[in-house]
């Protein structure tokens, strides 16, 4: 049982040293972005107009499913799986018993989850499930809802268990083969394993779990009380090595270039001779959809970059110059400043703005498309490609249970009657293996590694107020003030996200003697492996200095900079 979500830590790499020193190293490997619900194939497609629709599942894929029961990090149990080249799928608790077995997994993973094995209306087991034939490893509230089912005894502690514990191993079983006697885990459970299930090893115990790893090896069932996900367990990574390889017998197969061999075969499946139209922002999402829909229908694909007057500086010529000058792909630029700024006239709620946006997108590209088709003799445009991700979905409420934290304009914020087929060969994926695909693909470094940046552009960084030209105008030169600094100060590479937010606030300040009443600019700057858990950056006191001088200098409209130290959870790393 996770009785206190908080209690994990915030990113694969831990809770960072509290102090200001400058940010060194570079950025862990990729931890859990998060996963959804309903994507079922290593950036599949959808099949159908609705960007809501399943995904159909192709080909034969080593595939782990991992069931989520409701923990607030089950998405960093199907990360770590692929990290370790096995593609895995994170599914709710309650997906049907055949559904799993047409997968025809290697193996399943329980997560871990709130509830109270014991209690009224807690998420049960389906012990179908350990009759499939393949492993099973229980994580958390996973190892205690095998072992109340099977026969032991689940019970609330006196004490509760959060944080780093030691752990001894009595014995190493297979699970925990080669692993040391003593080493320390990380725990976040108040009910506690007091008996193993007549037939099971207790494996290990803790300061405050009797048994707190277990195993049927003869039945091929584990379990662990402690999180191998995190990085605060040491060994996770190992066992959870161990547990794909030598018991699920999986083989590391899950990389960038079978991605590209594979959607490249579905996009041709699914596309045909038909005409395709990309919605291209510029960031490294869209731009490596487009990339991998190029390579597989060439001329067929149209990309359509439409400048609403929400991008970053420059950001328009820099996209226009790559794809139609470097890439060679059919480009159509739309200017389409004043329309966007027209739609959001008087608006300031955030869902509102990002529904805007989007149903804006789509009419657009929609004339768009007809216009292409009477140059090319009636052919409409058929599909629609979108660099939407796993992220985007989860955040967005798509799957079953899933909550809306935020609607995306390429998820979410899709109007109902849209005209076309939706590609969308990056669904499954999270950030870091988008740039892994990227690069494989030939995409330059400077693209691969864009920080993240949201489709309905600065509008959604505009707090509290309506998103006018002139405010869009001072956000943005903040913006590029921001990142020409965090450039100058090699620290780019290192932050999933640095950016300004400027909310409809004005403020009292003194400059040459005079009274100003200025806006206030936020400076935000976190370090994450995907986006769905972040820590806000460490930045240096003397790069902070020059950025907020440099504002408050060259902008006048400017009086105020201030940081934002908020960690995710409990904030959004964007603000709307």
């Amino acid at each position: 049982m996770i009785d206190a979500p908080e209690a994990l830590p915030a990113s694969r790499g831990g809770v960072l040293d509290r102090s200001p020193a400058p940010l060194s190293g570079s950025l862990p490997a990729s931890a859990a972005e998060p996963l959804t619900p309903s994507t079922e194939l290593p950036g599949s497609l959808t099949d159908s107009a609705s960007p809501r629709t399943p995904i159909v599942r192709a080909t034969p894929v080593e595939e782990i499913v991992v069931l989520d029961y409701g923990g607030q990090y089950s998405q960093l149990i199907a990360r770590r799986v692929r990290d370790c080249g096995v593609f895995s799928e994170l599914l709710p608790h309650h997906v049907a018993l055949e559904e799993i077995a047409r997968r025809k997994p290697r193996g399943i993973i329980l997560s871990g989850g709130p509830a109270s094995v014991y209690a009224d209306g807690a998420p049960p087991l389906d012990q179908g499930l350990l009759e499939l034939g393949v492993p099973v490893l229980g994580i958390c509230y996973g190892m205690q809802l095998l072992v109340h089912t099977l026969g032991g005894r689940v019970e609330q502690a006196e004490v509760g268990e959060f944080g780093r514990s030691d752990l001894v191993v009595a014995e190493s079983g297979v699970l925990l083969k080669g692993m040391p006697r003593e080493q320390t885990c990380w725990m976040s459970h108040r009910d506690t394993v007091y008996e193993a299930p007549p037939g099971f090893t207790a494996l290990a115990s803790s300061s405050s779990s009797p048994v707190a790893a277990v195993e049927d090896s003869a039945r091929g069932i584990y379990g662990i009380q402690f999180h191998p996900e995190v990085v605060h367990t040491p060994y996770g990574q190992a066992i959870l090595t161990r547990f794909l390889t030598e018991i699920c017998g999986c083989e590391p197969t899950w990389s960038a270039a079978s991605i590209v061999e594979e959607q490249v075969r579905r996009i041709r499946q699914q596309v045909g001779d038909a005409s395709v139209i990309c919605g291209l922002s510029g960031g490294v999402d869209s731009s490596v959809a487009a990339l991998l829909v190029h390579r597989a229908v060439g001329e067929q694909l149209t990309c359509v970059f439409v400048d609403h007057g929400l991008m970053r500086k420059d950001e328009g010529e820099q996209v226009i110059k790559t794809f139609r000058d470097t890439f060679r792909v059919p480009l159509v630029a739309v200017d389409a400043e004043t329309r966007f700024l027209d739609k959001l006239a008087g608006v300031s709620d955030p869902e509102a703005k990002r529904k805007a946006i989007g149903a804006e997108f789509i009419r657009v590209f929609e004339e768009e498309a007809s216009k292409l088709a009477k140059a090319s003799g009636g052919r409409d445009a058929r599909f629609l490609v979108q660099g939407t991700l796993y992220s985007d979905v989860i955040e967005s409420g798509g799957g079953t249970g899933a909550a809306t934290i935020k609607s995306h304009h390429n998820v979410g914020g899709l109007p109902d009657d849209l005209k076309f087929e939706l590609v969308e060969p990056l669904r499954a994926l999270f950030k870091d293996e988008v740039r892994a695909v990227g690069a494989e693909l030939g995409l330059p470094e400077r693209l691969v590694w864009r920080q993240p940046f949201p489709g309905p552009g600065l509008a959604i960084r505009i707090v509290g107020g309506e998103a006018t030209k002139e405010r869009l105008d001072v956000l943005r030169e903040a913006d590029h003030i921001l990142q020409e600094e965090i450039r100058k100060a090699g620290l780019y590479r290192e932050l999933w996200q640095s950016f300004c937010v400027l909310p409809d606030v004005r403020t009292v300040g003194v400059q040459g003697d005079e009274r100003t009443y200025g806006y206030v600019v936020v400076l935000r700057a976190v370090t994450s492996d995907d986006a769905m858990t972040a820590d806000w950056a460490r930045l240096p006191y003397d790069l902070l200095e020059t950025i907020a001088s440099r504002m408050i200098n060259e902008l006048r409209e400017v009086n105020r900079v201030v940081l934002d130290i908020t960690s995710k959870p409990p904030g959004t790393i964007e603000w709307e």
